[in-house]
C-alpha cells in the first residue's frame, strides 16, 4: 500500500541502512592481479560510479575501459562536450541578437571556432582526469583495455599495448554503454556525414546542415550549429519532436524552436545520402508514401538514437544472449541469467541516460555487499533537453495517464507570469503538473523554460518521496526566482495560482 513520504523512509530503514555501516576506510588498494570482488567492464558514468561506490564499500574492484580515458561517451563525446558548445553558442547568440535590447551594444561579434573547441576539450580533459583521481582516492584498480568475459569468474583484458591479462573475480558488472544507431543507406564518415561524435568537432560552420532525427541529441546539436550561423533543418520520422516528452509541451517547444530559425520536415525519412564534391546529397521520402525529393547540404548529421553495445564482451562464453533490441536481460537486482554477472546502463532496459546508469551502478554494487539493499525508482528519473529554453520532465505524461485510464488533474503556470523570467527576458514556456485526482499525489511534472534542467530536481524529489502538489504549493520559494513557477503550477492543480 502507498505510505506517501514514509514509504521511502521505510525502504531505507529496512534495506539500505546496513550498507552504510561498512566504512569507506576499510577500502584498500588491491592489484588487479589478485582475485577481485568485482570487475567492471566499462568506465562510463555507470561503470566509474559503480567502481567508486565499490571502493567506498571495501570491495577489491577493477574497472576496465577500452577508450583509454574514463567517462565513457558522456564525458568524452556526449553530455559534457555538447553542453560546452551549447553554453558558448548560446552566449554568442545572446550577444548577436539580444544584447542590444538590454542596452548592451556589441558590434562585430565573431566566433573563433578553434578556441571554442579548445575550451570544450579543456572541460572534457579536466573531468576525465578528475575521475582518475577519484579512482586513486577510493583505491579502485584501473585497466586500460578491452574486457572480454571468459568464464563467470574470469575476464580477459586486451591492454592498449596489445598484451593480454586475465583477471579473476567473484562478480562481474557489465557497463559497456551504447553506440550510435546506423541509418540504412547512410554511411557515416565523421567529416561530411557525421554522427553526434563528428558534430562536436566540425572544422568550420556549415552553411547548410540537415539533421536526421528531432530527438534530444539532434535538437541540441542542431541548435548549436544554428546559433553559430548554419541553416539547420530536421528530417523527423514521426509527427512530433522530442519523443518521450509530453505532447502539449513538445508542440509548444517546436513553435519556439521554429522562431529560432530551425526548420522541421515531419513524417519524413532519409533513404540515402551520397557524398559529393561540395557536400552531401540527401534523398528524403514521406513516411506515408509519395515522391522522393533530393536536398543538398554541407553536413548531414545522423541522430536517430543509440543502441546497446554488447560486441566482443564474450557473452556467448557464459550463455548470455541479448534480446531482440540488443539489450542484456536482468532482474530487478540487475543480475543476468548468470548469477555472478550483473549489467547496468545503456546495455539494459530503460532510457539511455547517464544519471540512470549512475543510479543503477550504485544499486548494483550495494546489492553485492548486502543483497536486496539497492534499488532504483524508474518513475523518478528526469529527462532534459539542453536547448534554450530547456525542456525537462519527470514521471508520467498526459498521454500515458490517458492510456492507463488514470483520473488526474492538471496545473499549469506560464513563464510570462513569473517576475524573474520577465526581468531576464526569458518568458517562453510553462510548467505543468499532473496529479492523481483523489490523493493529489504528483504523477508527472513537465517544464519548458530557461534552466528547466536545474529546476526539475525539486519535482524529482517530490515524486521520489510520494509528495502531493499541495506539499510543493505550501513550500516557500525565494522571490524573485524562476522556481516560483513550480510552486505556482502546483497551486494551479487546485485552481489557486496567485499570479495567473
Amino acid at each position: 500500500f502507498w505510505l506517501g513520504p514514509f514509504s521511502k523512509m521505510l525502504r531505507q530503514i529496512v534495506a539500505r541502512r546496513p550498507v552504510y555501516h561498512i566504512s569507506p576506510n576499510f577500502a584498500r588498494f588491491y592489484s588487479a592481479t589478485e582475485q577481485q570482488d568485482l570487475v567492471i567492464i566499462g568506465g562510463g558514468p555507470g561503470g566509474y560510479v559503480a567502481a567508486i561506490k565499490a571502493g567506498q564499500l571495501g570491495l577489491k574492484v577493477t574497472c576496465i575501459e577500452k577508450r583509454g580515458f574514463l567517462g565513457g561517451t558522456c564525458l568524452n563525446v556526449g553530455c559534457i562536450p555538447s553542453k560546452a558548445l551549447l553554453n558558448t553558442s548560446h552566449k554568442y547568440e545572446e550577444a548577436r541578437h539580444h544584447f542590444a535590447k538590454m542596452g548592451i551594444i556589441a558590434k562585430d561579434v565573431t566566433i573563433d571556432l578553434d578556441q571554442m573547441m579548445k575550451q570544450k576539450a579543456s572541460s572534457v580533459t579536466g573531468l576525465t582526469s578528475g575521475v582518475e583521481y577519484l579512482f586513486k582516492k577510493n583505491k579502485v584498480g584501473y585497466l586500460k583495455g578491452e574486457g572480454m568475459i571468459l568464464k563467470p569468474d574470469q575476464v580477459q583484458v586486451t591492454l592498449l599495448d596489445g598484451t593480454k591479462q586475465v583477471v579473476h573475480t567473484k562478480n562481474i558488472l557489465i557497463a559497456s554503454g551504447s553506440e550510435v544507431t546506423p541509418v540504412p543507406g547512410v554511411q557515416v564518415d565523421e567529416e561530411v556525414i557525421v554522427s553526434s561524435t563528428g558534430a562536436l568537432s566540425l572544422k568550420s560552420v556549415p552553411k547548410k546542415m540537415i539533421v536526421i532525427g528531432a530527438g534530444v541529441i539532434g535538437l541540441e546539436l542542431g541548435s548549436v550549429w544554428s546559433r553559430l550561423g548554419a541553416d539547420v533543418s530536421f528530417v523527423e520520422f514521426t509527427d512530433r519532436i522530442a519523443i518521450g516528452s509530453d505532447t502539449e509541451i513538445a508542440s509548444e517547444f517546436k513553435k519556439i524552436l521554429e522562431k529560432q530559425r530551425l526548420k522541421f520536415q515531419m513524417k519524413s525519412k532519409v533513404t540515402s545520402a551520397k557524398r559529393t564534391d561540395t557536400g552531401v546529397e540527401v534523398t528524403i521520402e514521406p513516411v506515408d508514401g509519395g515522391a522522393p525529393q533530393k536536398q543538398t547540404a554541407d553536413v548531414l548529421l545522423v541522430c536517430v538514437g543509440r543502441r546497446s553495445y554488447t560486441g566482443n564482451l564474450g557473452l556467448e562464453n557464459v550463455g548470455i544472449t541479448p534480446n531482440k533490441r540488443g539489450q542484456i536481460e536482468v532482474d530487478e537486482h540487475f543480475v543476468t541469467s548468470v548469477k555472478s554477472i550483473r549489467a547496468i546502463g545503456d546495455v539494459i532496459r530503460g532510457p539511455m541516460l547517464a544519471h540512470k546508469a549512475e543510479e543503477e551502478g550504485i544499486a548494483a554494487v550495494e546489492n553485492i555487499v548486502n543483497p536486496l539493499a539497492g534499488h532504483v525508482n524508474y518513475g523518478a528519473i528526469p529527462s532534459v533537453v539542453y536547448t534554450h529554453p530547456e525542456l525537462a520532465w519527470v514521471g508520467a505524461t498526459e498521454d500515458e495517464l490517458k492510456q492507463q485510464k488514470v483520473d488526474y488533474k492538471v496545473g499549469k503556470f506560464p513563464m510570462k507570469a513569473n517576475s524573474r523570467a520577465r526581468t531576464n527576458g526569458d518568458t517562453d514556456g510553462f510548467v505543468k503538473f499532473l496529479c492523481e485526482s483523489k490523493t493529489d499525489r504528483i504523477l508527472g511534472v513537465h517544464m519548458l523554460c530557461a534552466s528547466a534542467g536545474e529546476m526539475i530536481a525539486e519535482s524529482v524529489l517530490g515524486i521520489e518521496y510520494g509528495a502531493s502538489s499541495e506539499d510543493i504549493a505550501r513550500t516557500c520559494h525565494a522571490h524573485p526566482t524562476v522556481t516560483e513557477a513550480v510552486k505556482e503550477a502546483a497551486m494551479a492543480v487546485q485552481g489557486s495560482a496567485i499570479h495567473f
